[in-house]
């Protein structure tokens, strides 16, 4: 985005995504920003089923952000993230919602990524969890922006807290996993907390001209 638009009157934000963790994530970490954050079922898109043919995680996230804005005419703010593992060439990547299959569970998902790193030393199960933020604004421009958090894929789940791969994600300069670090450490941490702080402060540039 490189010129500036007189976005001030925005009031409202919708979230685009039918997960509530990440729903609850993104929603505590702009908490603090001046905007009305609305779900998906608050602008009646419940349920929407948006393609997300992108061949990365800025593409899906534009893809999702695009969609919605040009049904509410909202500023819309998506995200699409995922697990890359360095052994597995990245995988699972985009795929990471769906690794074991489309309709695939938390733990199918995880179980599979254990079997496929079994023989695999903790020393080269090196990963990063992977966040693209994008803001699509009403008159169509754009902020896509990305968030990386480094760490290690543990040999067994722990913890009770997060989804998705977070009970074998060991984040590099703790002994925890994002599931065992619980919501507060991990929203400050994890790299939708990076990416999202970088999209603050983008937002500040475009709604308040700081």
């Amino acid at each position: 985005m490189n010129k500036k638009h007189d976005f001030k009157k925005i009031q409202e934000a919708v979230i685009a995504t039918g997960n509530k963790h990440k729903l609850e994530e993104i929603g505590a970490i702009l908490k603090d920003f001046n905007l009305d954050v609305l779900s998906m079922k608050d602008v009646d898109l419940e349920g929407l089923e948006i393609v997300e043919d992108g061949n990365t995680f800025e593409e899906n996230a534009l893809i999702k952000a695009k969609t919605v804005m040009e049904k509410t005419g909202k500023l819309i703010i998506a995200d699409d993230s995922g697990l890359e593992v360095d052994i597995l060439d990245n995988r699972p990547g985009i795929f990471s919602a769906r690794f074991a299959g489309e309709k695939a569970t938390d733990e199918e998902n995880n179980n599979k990524l254990l079997e496929l790193l079994k023989d695999v030393p903790l020393e080269k199960r090196s990963a990063r969890f992977v966040c693209a933020m994008a803001a699509v604004f009403p008159n169509g421009e754009s902020i896509v922006l990305r968030g990386e958090c480094p760490g290690l894929v543990g040999f067994e789940q722990k913890g009770e807290g997060g989804f998705g791969y977070d009970p074998l994600f060991i984040v590099n300069g703790y002994d925890k996993t994002f599931a065992e670090l619980g919501e507060a450490k991990k929203n400050k941490i994890s790299h939708r907390a990076i990416a999202l702080e970088k999209l603050k402060s983008e937002l500040k540039i475009q709604l308040k001209g700081e």
